[in-house]
């Protein structure tokens, strides 16, 4: 609470002295998943590093010390010591029987990441963050295994901040401290980028966070958002519920569902106020993040979006908006007798059609576009290639390259089941289209066993009843499904694919047929585990955007987006997958309009070498009139951001396009005083509406400033 002592406010944690109270009763807690209380982290939880004496490590827990985080000591294999004036202890083993942490910060390079989330998971720690980026795929489906069978962690990440509790003075992670304030509001996010951005909006409007969770975008991920959203919706200390989820999954379908219970269920729902990044994400392309893109049989950002609206969630357009509504939000609740219900979208006195902030009406549905390019970080292998490595793996079927009649074939494989992190069979009939489904989810280890095929069959005949769908002769699809489902799970855990899939159907003579396979494989286990590498020696970057392959090598993410649409004229430079998704939206939905040109993500670890890197990439699309810098700075330094910019003023050739500037966050006053005195010809904005309009403004004129005619 609040006191006033000597003049000053000061706040307390009324709860220090009970560990694990935060939020969600033992009952509760067991319902789900039984380990979810653990992410009620304050004060009280003792945490430790491994890694601990390493340099990321030491700057990392010396800010976190500094801001009250408990931190108790921490780990370097092999040695007994000190550090930071803390013990450091020989194992994880050793440091658990010392010390007795609650939590464990793994500053650990992704190659050994995998292991020390194991060795944690082993020793029984409660809390388990790790924030490295590029863990295989598999490594994480092996672990969540772990998870379900030791039931003792609840695991954070990867390749994700963190998780931080401002009421608690608790960071485990490496979120932006300065951004963060004690309060009510809890976060839950895949975004890292995006949730600085909420964040720093509820600050700006005097709401302070209770708990920030750092889902991560990874294909598979420790604790998701429906992990999230349940914690937060149980957190007595938490009155309204900020969700950030973006293309990929479905776990904001499954949180929509759970939205729609509890507000039934209880007549004083907290506020929850949303955003899903990258409704305007082409299919096919990996939008930064590893687990941004749609899988098979996923549906569109787009249709999340529907979902969480339609739940009586309240929508946003950009996280700067988040502060002003989530504020009149609860302003309007604190207004209403205790007893009735919550506003509904509809009835919110907000709502207003006029009111750009956010969104109650029914929103246009866009088309996903399709894009024939490689997936830049997946290795995606179709043609005549995917059917020659499938072929010794599955026996007693035929091959083709080509699909058959739509009617009578039904697209079969394995993928990911991403909220449950296990692995699922896909069975769809090809008149359903790209959205229909029936999977049956199963741990990696295990494979498909006699009883689970058992039940995949059951579950595929009810599906073709209830969709009224006419199989012909689908009883004798059924002795090859096993077979089938069997060998393609086989390969998927061999070759630690991402996804397989082909359509089944059977020859005039009875004889099943697989035609045009498509496989994706997991680039980090390549990259980061050196395995795989017989498959990645078949991937041909000559067959690939060029542009995308000249990012990569720089840390850049860039994907070409209406590379055939010369009024793709918005150029786009953004620091984080999400933001950078989510940029692109603003700028191309109503009211703004806009075409983009390009997604560029300029990487957690963007220097100005970096920036002006982007700068290149963006004017070799001679289509682009306009570009726009949009940076929120977590860990990007908007100092250095500002840099980057001049350096490309000074040594790229700008061939005249317009530059608009947008620098919020970490070290924003000394970006934007940088910009303002640098004597250059572009244009700043701390907003980010103002920026857009003028984006979209400057993209509709010729060179010489008229404005284009519009048909």
């Amino acid at each position: 609470m609040w006191t006033r002592s000597g003049g000053r406010l000061s706040f307390t944690l009324s709860r220090t002295s009970k560990p694990h109270t935060r939020s969600i009763s033992t009952n509760t807690a067991k319902s789900d998943t039984g380990t979810l209380h653990h992410l009620q982290i304050g004060k009280h939880t003792k945490v430790i590093y491994q890694g601990f004496t390493g340099r990321v490590a030491t700057n990392n827990a010396r800010e976190s010390l500094e801001w009250g985080t408990n931190i108790v000591g921490g780990v370097k294999p092999g040695e007994d010591g000190e550090h930071l004036g803390l013990p450091v202890c020989p194992s994880v083993r050793a440091a658990v029987d010392r010390l007795k942490p609650d939590a464990t910060a793994i500053f650990v390079p992704m190659t050994g990441a995998a292991r020390a989330i194991e060795e944690a998971i082993e020793a029984e720690i409660p809390l388990i963050v790790a924030v490295a980026e590029h863990i295989p795929v598999h490594d994480i489906l092996r672990i969540n295994e772990m998870l379900r069978t030791t039931k003792k962690s609840r695991f954070v990440g990867a390749n994700s901040p963190g998780i931080i509790a401002p009421l608690g003075n608790c960071r485990i992670g490496f979120q932006p401290l300065p951004i963060y304030r004690p309060g009510h509001v809890g976060v839950i996010a895949k975004s890292g980028t995006l949730s600085y951005e909420a964040v720093g909006s509820l600050t700006r409007a005097g709401l302070g966070q209770s708990i920030c969770i750092g889902a991560g975008g990874d294909v598979v991920a420790g604790t998701t958002l429906v992990d999230g959203f349940k914690a937060l919706r149980n957190d007595p200390d938490t009155h309204a519920i900020v969700l950030v989820g973006e293309v990929g999954g479905s776990a904001e379908e499954d949180v929509a569902h759970l939205i729609q219970r509890y507000k039934k269920m209880d007549p004083n729902p907290k506020p929850i106020v949303a955003l899903v990044a990258g409704r305007t994400a082409p299919r096919g392309r990996i939008m930064g993040h590893a687990g941004a893109f749609m899988a098979p049989a996923e549906g569109t950002a787009q249709r999340k979006y529907q979902a969480l609206q339609s739940s009586g969630a309240v929508m946003v357009d950009h996280p700067e908006q988040f502060g002003p509504v989530l504020k009149a939000l609860l302003h309007a609740r604190r207004s209403m007798p205790q007893s009735s219900a919550a506003p509904t979208q509809t009835s919110s006195p907000f709502a207003s059609p006029q009111k750009r902030g956010f969104h109650s009406g029914t929103r246009p549905t866009f088309a996903t576009r399709r894009l024939n390019q490689s997936q830049t970080r997946q290795l995606h292998l179709t043609g005549s290639t995917a059917v020659d490595i499938l072929r010794p793996h599955i026996s007693d079927v035929e091959f083709s390259t080509k699909r058959g009649k739509q009617s009578n074939s039904v697209e079969v494989g394995i993928s990911i089941n991403r909220v449950q992190g296990r692995p699922q069979t896909i069975y769809r009939p090809s008149a359903l289209g790209p959205n229909g489904n029936r999977g049956v989810a199963y741990n990696l280890s295990n494979g498909i066993t006699p009883r689970l095929h058992s039940r995949i069959v059951e579950e595929c005949q009810k599906y073709n009843s209830q969709e009224k769908i006419q199989i012909p002769d689908f009883e004798q699809f059924t002795p090859y499904l096993r077979d089938i489902y069997n060998s393609l799970a086989a390969f998927h855990k061999a070759h630690e694919a991402i996804s397989i899939t082909a359509y089944l159907s059977l020859t005039s003579s009875g004889i099943p047929v697989l035609s045009s396979p498509q496989i994706h494989l997991d680039d980090s286990a390549f990259k980061s585990a050196g395995r795989q590498t017989d498959l990645f020696a078949l991937r041909d970057k000559a067959a690939e955007d060029q542009s995308s392959v000249a990012a990569e090598d720089s840390g850049i993410v860039y994907v070409t987006l209406h590379p055939d649409d010369p009024d793709a004229t918005i150029g786009t430079l953004v620091n984080g997958a999400g933001l950078a998704m989510n940029t692109v939206d603003v700028l191309s939905l109503p009211p703004y309009n806009g075409k983009c040109a390009n997604f560029l993500d300029t990487g957690g670890k963007a220097t100005s070498e970096t920036v002006k890197r982007s700068f290149e990439l963006v004017l070799a699309d001679k289509r682009v009139k306009v570009i726009f810098v949009n940076i929120f700075g977590g860990l990007t330094d908007c100092g250095m951001i500002a840099d980057g910019v001049m350096l490309a003023f000074k040594e790229v050739d700008m061939r005249g396009v317009k530059v608009v500037v947008r620098l919020r966050g970490t070290n924003e006053e000394v970006g934007q005083r940088k910009i303002a005195e640098s004597g250059l010809e572009l244009e700043a904005f701390d907003g980010f509406e103002e920026a857009a309009e003028r984006v979209v403004e400057l993209a509709g004129r010729n060179g010489e400033g008229e404005v284009r005619a519009e048909q």
